[in-house]
């Protein structure tokens, strides 16, 4: 599934500069099952959010509502007499949901406030391993349902067009991976209960 993770506060707090009235929209999917968009969460960014504002003098104000998925726009049909009341919306979905609150509402600024990082699996509460990059060209029937990277098929149609398909035949070293591993996602709130302890 889709894994997110909140953009700094202050990035945040400056894509809303100007509006007063906010809409902050979460998203019961994916981003609500790895803890980062979700009800929870928009009361969590909304409370910073409102505490930033006051800090700063800024007369803005936050309010929240949760959709079953952004990404669908028949769950989104429940916020159209909602947000003529707002300036903006802030969307804690993927990107694809900013894209259909921007769709559906074209006369409003929608920002996101999240970053998405990777479609992946649940390890732990908190925790999430990064699996599939979406490369549509998906070859796991024939790894044994491991993935990897899918930069050889862009390598072999880039040999091919050079007409040096040999090239891809020749043995090398193996690769130093340890800085190019997939990723492992951990939420800010459940960090202290994952950290490596100093030996």
């Amino acid at each position: 599934m889709v894994k997110v993770k909140r953009k700094p506060l202050e990035e945040i707090a400056e894509s809303v500069k100007g509006y007063t009235k906010i809409l902050n929209v979460g998203c019961g999917g994916c981003v609500s099952v790895c803890l980062a968009g979700g009800q929870r969460e928009v009361k969590t960014t909304n409370a910073e959010l409102t505490l930033l504002f006051e800090e700063k003098g800024i007369n803005s104000r936050v309010d929240g509502y949760t959709v079953e998925r952004q990404c669908n726009a028949a769950c989104l049909e429940e916020l159209d007499d909602l947000v003529v009341r707002y300036d903006c919306l802030l969307s804690m979905a993927c990107g694809a949901g900013v894209q259909m609150l921007a769709e559906r509402y074209p006369s409003k600024p929608v920002f996101p406030a999240q970053n998405t990082v990777a479609i992946g699996v649940d390890r732990e509460i908190g925790v999430y391993e990064e699996k599939c990059r979406a490369c549509g060209r998906c070859v796991l029937a024939y790894t044994g349902g491991i993935w990897i990277p899918c930069a050889w098929n862009d390598i072999y149609i880039r040999l091919k067009q050079q007409n040096r398909l040999d090239d891809i035949k020749k043995i090398h070293l193996a690769m130093e991976w340890q800085n190019s591993t997939p990723r492992t996602i951990v939420q800010p709130q459940y960090e202290h209960l994952y950290a490596k302890e100093e030996k």
